[in-house]
């Protein structure tokens, strides 16, 4: 196991590295998260005994969205966008592995994995509408090229939680995972992928 910070930390189980979150309540995009993911991704990139990455968070949900303690003040490095490009980027495939919410910016971080495995509780959505925001981390590029312009639109603009099992008739999600084996399944996925080439969204 690798502790790359107070709330990440890498281990490889196999040939896939394992990118764990826990930054309760609800693993938000802090500097800390922020900070932890950049330089995981980094490590497993360059791990040649990994050739995939999961990234998985603890307690009771996925990335739930950004930080609201740093609205009004500058962001600390990295930003969002960093942290984006190089898991986006990483040349080995990256499965984000859903459950509880994955909303704002924690989906346009799991939009960024080549794949998303999510549990049949997951929800997914971009609700910044209802702030009158739109979403302003790479939402509105990636979202419509897994599920389409008109579907992306429709998410956007109610700002609803898709749950997964409709996520997934979309193509939103890549595969329903059984509840408690979030974790053990996003690994055999991985491997799944591996082994067929598949090619990435």
């Amino acid at each position: 196991m690798s502790q790359i910070n107070p709330v990440t930390e890498m281990t490889l189980d196999g040939d896939v590295a394992v990118i764990t979150l826990n930054s309760p309540p609800v693993n938000a995009l802090s500097a800390a998260v922020r900070q932890g993911l950049f330089e995981a991704f980094k490590q497993a990139d360059a791990d040649a005994a990994a050739k995939a990455i999961v990234l998985v968070c603890e307690g009771r949900t996925f990335i739930a969205g950004a930080d609201i303690t740093e609205f009004g003040s500058a962001m600390a490095d990295p930003q969002l966008a960093d942290v984006q490009n190089v898991i986006e980027g990483a040349s080995k495939p990256v499965i984000a592995a859903i459950h509880g919410t994955a909303l704002g910016g924690g989906l346009e971080v799991a939009l960024c994995a080549h794949y998303r495995v999510a549990t049949p509780s997951a929800r997914l959505g971009l609700p910044e509408v209802n702030l009158g925001l739109l979403p302003g981390a790479g939402g509105t590029q990636r979202l419509p090229r897994v599920v389409g312009v008109e579907n992306a639109l429709a998410m956007m603009t109610s700002g609803r939680h898709v749950p997964a099992k409709e996520a997934a008739s979309l193509g939103l999600v890549d595969e329903l995972v059984e509840e408690g084996q979030l974790r053990d399944q996003a690994i055999a996925f991985a491997r799944k992928v591996v082994a067929e080439g598949r090619p990435r969204a």
